[in-house]
Order: structure tokens, then C-alpha cells, then sequence
């Protein structure tokens, strides 16, 4: 049987129910350039071991971040992860675990989400926290049209302080820009926004720490996003700065966003990664995704249940808050057993051990002729300036095996202005050994 075993017409009836011609309009974000045309260069077949003796040759290739001295961040960060979280997540109650259909049957998932929802909504200085999301970027675009169904307004300024990729989703999700306000994107000038904001404005979205590595002023941003009945969402792309930095909820927003990657979840490659989404309980019923709440069952026992599920799969359908299909159920848990061992204490220390890391690079960079550190404040991560293009020394330095940092131009290949700004990130897995090596192969490069 084929997988979507559909005949001509019904197909047809489903194209003309959603008002378009052929299934290639459902793809017309998605580049040309980016879409396969014809076959894959593959053999169609082989036997198993042959398969997995030339999977293995190729993953052999790959150094991992452990590897090599490693100063990649933006978005995707190196931390240590604890043995005990693998290994629990390995076990068989948790490796399958999915948001329950059945909730009477499926309390330890339950619990699990509702502590992991306690954690967040604490770490963000919020009400509550829904059971998780993709990752940042897709919790981004979820809570910009949250801001728009609660303020029914359609006006959102995305800070040029907003990861590019992030950007990129926020795009998409809003019909490629339509009423999207995007402000300009160097270190030198993010744009104006609070120039911006009318009473047309839905919501401001501001990154702190930001794409270019700066703390932004979170309370003022709110009081001037409310003075105009706007909404401030805040994203976090590095979960660790919060052992240190007020939580955006104390400082006014009203929908905090973050990618939860770095507690619990290793870079693995690029994914799975982990989104963050809390709000105050007033707009509870705008919140995408599930809300798992606790409750007293019949015999007075506590008990855990599926309290709000907007998705378009349960009984809310075309009405729904979200499509969102699912949490990131075991990339949560893994969160959550990185944070409980931690605790409060530990997760201030980690964070105080990655700002001491990234001071000590940017000292020594300040040392390096020609190089100059942009930042006047940041948390574990920084951009610097080169003498010359930052794609071309990360490669060189990669050749090396060094990892040198993420090039902006990576990132925004058409952004002339980033092309020689580099992002290098510290994290407590930087040894003092890795930045003298980055440091005197950076001088070798710049001679």
C-alpha cells in the first residue's frame, strides 16, 4: 500500500478545498535552488553490513565538538551534559514517551512535563510554560502570532539584534513578511525600534543576549511595547544566561521564548533541538502546544492531566491556536534532569563559569593586532572584527582542526557589512589551553 494512498480525485478535492492549483504551491517558500531534481546518485540496494560498514567509514570523518578546541556558538552551544541525564532518558519508560493521548494511563509523562513546565516558567519569570515546542526558532514564529490573536493586531517589528535564522522562520510563518517590521542587522545599528512601535504594533520581538552577542535592556523595551499596547516577546538562544541575568518575565515581557538545547541536549550534528514558550496566565488560552496541569482524581489523590491541547489534531481543528504536531517530549526530560541536578545553585555557578571562560577569550583577543572585540557586555559569546573576510580564517583555521567560531556571513551571505565579523562562544568545556591555541593560530593567520 503507498503511503498516502489517495486517488486523482480526491486529491484534486483537497487542492481545490485550500484554493490551489497543483501540491508544488504548498512548496513555494522552499528555494529552487534548495530542491532536489531527479534521482539521488545512490545505489538502490545493498546488504545490511556493506550498509553499515559504509555508514560507519563516513561518521569516522566527523570530529566531534570534544574533539578539537571549539569556539562554535550562535544559537547551538557546548556544554557538558551529565551522565546520569543519558542514561535515564535511555530507559524504556521514557525513550518511547509521547504526549499522552490517554492521560489517566500516562501519568509518569505527566509529571514529568508538568515539572519540566514548573522549571520553565520559573527560569523565565512567568505564570506558565506550555510542554515544550520544536526549538527556538518555530517557538519564535508561534508566539509572534500568539502576540497577533491577542492584540488582534497584525504589526510585528523583529529587533535586528534577532538571530538570522530565527528571522528566516518568523518570515515564513507570517506569509513571507507580510506586516513584518524587520530592522537593520550590524552590531554598529540594530535600528530604532522603539521609533517603530504604533498602535498598529502587535508585538516587538527582541533577542537578549543578542545575535551580536549584547545584553539588551529588557524593561525598557516593555514599558515602551505596553505604552503602546504592544506585546514584548523575548528570545533566549543560550537557556545558561538566565543563572545569571534577570528573568525577562520580572522585567516586563510577556512571552518569553528560548532554545533549551543547552541543558540536557549535546549539539549532536544539529539536532534534535529543544523550544521554550512562556506567558502569563491571562493569555493561557493563546498558548500553543499542550499544557499538562495537576489536579486531585476521584479518590482525592493527586493526579496529572492534559489541561489545554489547541493543537488542530484534537478537538479544536481549523480553530486551533497552533498545527504544532508535538512536544520535543524526550529532549524536555533531558532538560529537566540536567536542570533538577543542577538546581538553582549549580545553575549560577555554570553560568558564572561560562562568563569567566568568555572574559578570559576576549582578553586575549584584545591582544591580537587588528582584532578588536565589539562587545561591551556580553554573556559567553562575542563578535569580534578582522582585518579580513571571516569565512576565509575559520576555514584555514579548520583545517587545522580548530574551530573557530561561526563567520555572520555564514549566516547572511548578502550582509556586506558582517563579512569580516566572526562570533566566537566560551562555554565551561573552554579550557585555558584551547583559547592559547585559537589565539596564536589567529596570529599565524593575520601575518
Amino acid at each position: 500500500m503507498r503511503y498516502l494512498p489517495h486517488s486523482k480525485n480526491e486529491r484534486q478535492q483537497m487542492l481545490n478545498s485550500i484554493g490551489i492549483i497543483s501540491v508544488d504551491e504548498l512548496f513555494a517558500s522552499i528555494p529552487k535552488s534548495a530542491i532536489k531534481q531527479g534521482q539521488f546518485d545512490l545505489p538502490t540496494h545493498k546488504g545490511e553490513f556493506l550498509v553499515a560498514q559504509h555508514l560507519s567509514d563516513l561518521a569516522k570523518k566527523n570530529l566531534s565538538a570534544n574533539d578539537v578546541p571549539f569556539f562554535i556558538g550562535a544559537g547551538a552551544y557546548h556544554h557538558h551534559v551529565p551522565a546520569s541525564v543519558d542514561h535515564l532518558i535511555q530507559r524504556s519508560e521514557w525513550l518511547t514517551a509521547y504526549t499522552p493521548y490517554q492521560p489517566e494511563i500516562s501519568q509518569g509523562t505527566l509529571q514529568a512535563l508538568f515539572e519540566f513546565q514548573t522549571q520553565v516558567a520559573t527560569l523565565m519569570g512567568m505564570d506558565i510554560a506550555n510542554a515544550s515546542m520544536y526549538d527556538g526558532s518555530t517557538a519564535t514564529a508561534e508566539a509572534a502570532l500568539m502576540a497577533k490573536r491577542i492584540t488582534r493586531r497584525k504589526k510585528i517589528i523583529l529587533s535586528g539584534g534577532l538571530h538570522p535564522q530565527y528571522r528566516d522562520v518568523v518570515n515564513t510563518y507570517l506569509d513571507n513578511g507580510k506586516d513584518l517590521i524587520t530592522l537593520d542587522s550590524t552590531p554598529d545599528g540594530q535600528g530604532n525600534i522603539l521609533s517603530q512601535i504604533d498602535e498598529q504594533t502587535a508585538a516587538i520581538i527582541v533577542q537578549t543576549p543578542d545575535y551580536f552577542s549584547s545584553l539588551r535592556d529588557v524593561k525598557q523595551l516593555a514599558d515602551a511595547a505596553h505604552e503602546k499596547g504592544a506585546l514584548l516577546i523575548v528570545v533566549i538562544t543560550e537557556i545558561i544566561s538566565l543563572g545569571l541575568l534577570e528573568a525577562p518575565g520580572n522585567l516586563g515581557a510577556d512571552i518569553v521564548v528560548a532554545e533549551g538545547q543547552s541543558l540536557g541536549n549535546s549539539l549532536n550534528f544539529g539536532g534534535p533541538y529543544l523550544g521554550l514558550l512562556a506567558t502569563r496566565a491571562k493569555f493561557t488560552r493563546q498558548l500553543p502546544g499542550r499544557l499538562c496541569g495537576q489536579t486531585i482524581d476521584s479518590a482525592g489523590r493527586r493526579s496529572y492531566t492534559l489541561t489545554l491541547s489547541t493543537r488542530e489534531q484534537h478537538i479544536r481543528r481549523e480553530k486551533a491556536t497552533s498545527n504544532i504536531c508535538t512536544n520535543a517530549g524526550l529532549c524536555a526530560l533531558a532538560f529537566s534532569i540536567h536542570l533538577t541536578l543542577l538546581g538553582g545553585t549549580g545553575l549560577t555557578k555554570l553560568a558564572k563559569l561560562n562568563h569567566k571562560m568568555a572574559r578570559e577569550l576576549a582578553n586575549e583577543l584584545d591582544k591580537i593586532p587588528n582584532i578588536k572585540v565589539l562587545n561591551n557586555s556580553f554573556f559567553n559569546e562575542m563578535v569580534v572584527r578582522l582585518p579580513k573576510a571571516a569565512n576565509e580564517i575559520v576555514n584555514n583555521l579548520a583545517n587545522k582542526n580548530i574551530l573557530a567560531g561561526m563567520p555572520l556571513s555564514r549566516l547572511e551571505p548578502d550582509n556586506k557589512q558582517v563579512e569580516n565579523l566572526l562570533i566566537l562562544a566560551a562555554t565551561e568545556l573552554t579550557s585555558s589551553k584551547d583559547i592559547k591555541t585559537l589565539c596564536q593560530a589567529l596570529r599565524e593567520e593575520l601575518l
